[in-house]
């Protein structure tokens, strides 16, 4: 099978359910940012250090979820992910779990410290532009609720490992203003 249709050469592209729509259509945009997103973990989870098997699992997962995600933007059909409550929760666990662990946050920080902190920073705010088309969308369509819980509580928790990667692994938090 060939990796290329020739079937979006005049910027159109298919949805789930065959219908042919514009590239730039909300719809492909949102499930293009969710896309992106997943690229960008599977760029931190190269640069994870073997140490960190949870939260190197953790974002495996994440990834299988953005799939599921990504899935039911490209439908116009409402699919049910109502498991992603419950990821929501095991994300705010994680949060906390983490939280409890390093120094408290007193301030704005500046995105940085070593390449997995750092790559996990990108990927926090590569989700929340995810989590903005998904609501421009949501102005629009209906899609479930749940999908931008989700992505919101994802990049709470795409922060909280940057700052417990870097904590981890002696990188020093750049406080702002400095």
């Amino acid at each position: 099978m060939s990796i290329y249709t020739r079937t979006g050469d005049k910027g159109q592209t298919s949805l789930f359910n065959g219908q042919r729509v514009s590239k730039s259509d909300l719809r492909v945009e949102a499930y293009g940012a969710i896309d992106e997103l997943n690229s960008v973990i599977g760029v931190v989870l190269s640069q994870v250090q073997s140490y960190n098997l949870k939260l190197k699992s953790e974002l495996v997962e994440i990834q299988n979820d953005l799939f599921q995600i990504g899935s039911a933007l490209a439908s116009k059909v409402i699919s049910n992910l109502s498991y992603l409550s419950n990821r929501v929760k095991g994300f705010e666990d994680s949060i906390d779990s983490m939280t409890e662990k390093m120094p408290p946050l007193m301030n704005f920080i500046l995105p940085g410290g070593g390449i997995a902190g750092s790559m996990l920073h990108f990927a926090r705010t590569v989700c929340r532009r995810a989590e903005r088309k998904i609501v421009k969308l949501k102005e629009l369509e209906k899609i479930d609720d749940s999908i931008i819980m989700y992505v919101n509580r994802l990049s709470d928790l795409l922060f909280t490992m940057a700052r417990f990667v870097n904590y981890k692994e002696k990188q020093k938090e750049i406080i702002w203003p400095a």
